[in-house]
């Protein structure tokens, strides 16, 4: 089993920029992919950016450019670096990992808005 914790959720200016961590415990060697999801009021959850253990990386067309999924293999952690955030990236954002004969695991999910 895995377990997901994000943070690094907030209030950011249209412009601006933040960082999202999501560290993983429990059975590690397990996971296949992580990545990031997020859903706005109203809205399907929809795929932000993942990479799998061969760190090939996939972005949503809206964030391409703009944000960077990261990893620290020393720390279990994965990071999303967003820059250049706008208004319509207002969502709760969800770390998930694709876990060997399981199911996903999911965190908890982080709130960002983006609003002056």
């Amino acid at each position: 089993q895995v377990q997901l914790v994000e943070s690094g959720g907030g209030l950011v200016q249209p412009g601006g920029s933040l960082t999202l961590s999501c560290a993983a415990s429990g059975s590690i060697s397990s996971i296949y992919r992580m990545g990031w999801y997020r859903q706005a009021l109203g809205k399907q959850r929809e795929l932000v950016a993942t990479f799998t253990r061969s760190s090939t990386t996939n972005y949503a067309d809206s964030v391409k450019g703009r944000f960077t999924i990261s990893r620290d293999n020393a720390k279990s952690t994965v990071y999303l670096q967003m820059h250049n955030v706008k208004p319509e990236d207002t969502a709760v954002y969800y770390c998930n990992a694709g876990v060997w004969g399981t199911l996903d695991s999911w965190g908890r999910g982080t709130q960002v808005t983006v609003s002056s």
